[in-house]
């Protein structure tokens, strides 16, 4: 409980009128621990180390403390009070949020570090400040457009499937993609023993030997893409990802990145019901 030094004889005088009915000093003191206190997958999301769901799987791992004590999921804190460490690290006053668009080049693994030894999407971000993360994945074999962020519960909000943001790939598969496994795909296709959402597919060109199709899904199940068009009998050959929602890679080239435009901003944050802009 905080000492009556703790908070400002000002603030406590407004929280006496509070919804919580607080009448006395002290209720309004516990109201604005009440006020103050967060889950902590939220606090480490503001603090920019990793998206909601993320951060659930750090603190099931044991590598959250809270005041020296090992935290558990459902678990409260006050982040200018209480000592939070994720790793041993002090958590600190989160830096300014920021978002890219990134390239990301086959052949990269979308994670900051990989104990194979394989090429990062962290290596091509020397010139980034701030410690940003990958909004979602892209396979090794796939390329495209990558979201980064230190703003967890932007990620949060793009990640999560009652959102259903609609993320948008080139693909070139092998064969020729006929009109009826189209509509297939159009339908929703079963995967892993659960259906997928429909989808939207068109066909952009074809050859005597391959097609290429512009496809848009609702999900982000692991490998989704390719295991709907393997469903239908046709091997991925190539995979990029052009666009997020309102947001299009554009030109970028292969490795390298851009900042959020202000449109670009105020679309995303409309459609994840978050206002109209950060």
């Amino acid at each position: 409980m905080f000492s009556r030094y703790e908070v400002p004889l000002s603030l406590a005088g407004r929280l006496r009128a509070s919804p919580c009915g607080a009448k006395s000093y002290c209720a309004a003191l516990w109201y604005y621990e009440c006020l103050m206190e967060q889950r902590l997958q939220k606090i480490i999301a503001e603090m920019g180390i990793a998206s909601r769901r993320k951060a659930e799987e750090i603190i099931m791992e044991g590598r959250v403390t809270v005041n020296g004590t090992v935290a558990e999921i459902g678990m409260k804190a006050d982040p200018l009070r209480d000592h939070i460490k994720v790793d041993g690290k002090l958590l600190t006053k989160p830096e300014k949020k920021v978002y890219y668009v990134f390239h990301k080049p086959r052949g990269v693994v979308t994670s900051m570090s990989d104990p194979q030894g394989r090429p990062t999407v962290n290596e091509y971000l020397r010139g980034i400040k701030q410690r940003v993360f990958p909004v979602g994945r892209l396979d090794f074999d796939s390329e495209g457009l990558l979201l980064l962020t230190n703003d967890g519960d932007f990620a949060y909000s793009i990640l999560h499937p009652s959102k259903k943001i609609p993320k948008t790939y080139l693909v070139k598969v092998k064969g020729v993609l006929e009109e009826e496994e189209m509509e297939r795909l159009r339908k929703g296709i079963r995967i892993d023993g659960k259906m997928t959402a429909p989808a939207k597919v068109k066909k952009l060109k074809k050859t005597e030997s391959n097609s290429w199709i512009e496809m848009t899904i609702y999900e982000g199940r692991k490998r989704q893409v390719r295991k709907m068009l393997e469903r239908v009998g046709h091997q991925v050959i190539r995979l990029m990802r052009i666009r997020i929602n309102g947001i299009e890679m554009g030109p970028l080239d292969p490795g390298s990145y851009r900042k959020f435009t202000v449109q670009e901003m105020d679309a995303i944050m409309r459609e994840t019901g978050r206002g109209d802009g950060a």
